[in-house]
């Protein structure tokens, strides 16, 4: 009860919060579909949806509910493993560390939270011997989030080799949904995943090295997170570097105590943090349940320091994640502290600047034009921006400038014919939005403007 009052109290700041980025994606309300690779998930949003409107209050109330579950259930199952103490400081750790903050917050996170309850659901089984139970738990993990697929080989690490038939069962299921995620991936556009990542499995490999050791240093020293990852590719030297300080670390590791909880929270990230591309090249949601195999670890290893200083870190830590909800409590700030923190990136200065009034927008993007000059999103934003300020026919040479960045891109043909509309020129206009789905039938931006150009004209 004390831990779950203290993580409410740590995050209680991002209740208040407004949607952000994808959470967008659920309205007016999601169809929920039982072929939706995370069918359980989408359920729940569903659910919300039928039942909370577009309040986010009460939408981020579920996300906040779901991880004290996790909490509750994490300490169960702890409790059955290691010492009362250790299990104590393992799910305070779990409970109140600031990189849970983007988990907790960010709406369209529920599924990283519902695939975490469930695993832990699982573990928990585990401990008290009953393998087959376990099964069940793990079976709605991987319908809320296919993530999780090496949680079987996590338990083995921790338990030894006791109850095959049970873990083979688990493999089984995580192939199966494994591969579907891969399939619909490869076949869906705009997934962000796989082959539409951006970015081949080899180079996203290599670059998880960066991606992990950056996990470490934030569990460690947990200052710098952002929204924004600030990773980029790395190959070459830059990469082996890192790959070989994670084996380090693991080697140093595999002489301690906690060796097998080490063990168990990488082969947790290996899903997100191999081979299976994302266009995301780090985020911290995906530590979320990785956490709970190195929290116990760190718990294990704590055991050896002085009691007075395990409630100062557990204080600090639920300070500054009281500190990142409130970030996530307004997307201006939430984009600025991205930006103070990658001033070198672009996506964070054009998510700011839709935060703004657009004197201030067209300052930052500015910025964002020196740093990427040759950057159609910038162009783009940018002649959105104009079109707000009421000068369309500053907004159609931006609009145009994107084209010519990226010819054939359908939102900036749509862009272009907002543009030729406010200016005047209907029929230009009509042959814009035309052509953005002839490239793009399901944009839905260019088929209201039609749609709407018909009806007045």
């Amino acid at each position: 009860m004390l831990l779950c009052l203290a993580a409410g109290a740590a995050f209680s700041p991002a209740l208040w919060a407004p949607f952000h980025l994808d959470d967008f994606a659920l309205f007016p309300h999601p169809d929920w579909d039982i072929g939706q690779t995370r069918p359980l998930t989408w359920f729940s949003f569903w659910l919300s949806g039928r039942i909370s409107g577009e309040s986010p209050f009460w939408w981020r109330l579920v996300n906040l509910l779901l991880h004290l579950a996790s909490i509750a259930v994490l300490k169960s199952a702890l409790g059955r493993i290691l010492t009362p103490r250790a299990a104590f400081i393992a799910a305070a750790l779990f409970a109140l560390h600031p990189i849970q903050t983007e988990a907790v917050s960010y709406v369209f996170a529920r599924a990283t939270l519902l695939m975490t309850l469930f695993c832990l659901m699982s573990l928990r089984s585990w401990a008290m011997g009953k393998p087959w139970t376990s099964v069940a738990w793990f079976a709605p993990a991987l319908l809320a989030k296919e993530e999780c697929v090496a949680f079987p080989l996590a338990l083995a690490v921790l338990f030894g080799r006791g109850h095959m038939r049970a873990i083979a069962t688990m493999l089984g299921l995580a192939a199966a949904a494994g591969f579907r995620v891969l399939y619909v991936a490869s076949i869906t556009t705009g997934s962000g995943a796989g082959a539409q990542a951006g970015v081949t499995a080899l180079d996203y490999l290599q670059t998880q090295g960066v991606s992990i050791l950056r996990y470490l240093r934030l569990l460690i020293l947990p200052y710098g997170f952002t929204i924004e990852s600030p990773v980029d590719l790395a190959t070459g030297a830059p990469a082996a570097l890192a790959w070989a300080a994670l084996v380090l670390i693991g080697v140093l590791a595999a002489r301690t105590d906690a060796a097998r909880w080490f063990a168990a929270s990488l082969i947790l990230l290996l899903p997100s943090s191999s081979i299976f591309p994302a266009a995301d090249l780090a985020a911290d949601r995906r530590v979320y349940l990785p956490l709970a195999a190195l929290a116990a670890g760190a718990a294990v290893s704590a055991s050896a320091f002085n009691r007075r200083a395990v409630p100062a870190v557990l204080v600090l830590l639920a300070g500054i994640s009281f500190r990142q909800a409130l970030l996530w409590s307004s997307p201006e700030s939430l984009w600025r502290e991205a930006v103070r923190l990658s001033p070198e990136r672009v996506r964070p200065r054009i998510q700011l600047a839709r935060q703004l009034p657009p004197s201030q927008a067209l300052a930052v993007l500015q910025e964002a034009g020196k740093i990427a000059p040759d950057n159609p999103a910038v162009a783009s934003e940018t002649g959105r921006v104009l079109l707000e300020a009421g000068r369309p026919e500053l907004a159609l040479g931006e609009f145009g400038r994107a084209l010519a960045l990226s010819p054939g891109d359908a939102n900036a043909i749509n862009n272009r014919g907002v543009a030729l509309w406010k200016l005047g020129q209907i029929e230009a206009a009509r042959a814009d939005f035309e052509r953005a789905l002839q490239i793009d039938p399901r944009l839905s931006d260019a088929r209201r403007n039609l749609d709407q150009i018909r009806e007045r004209h």
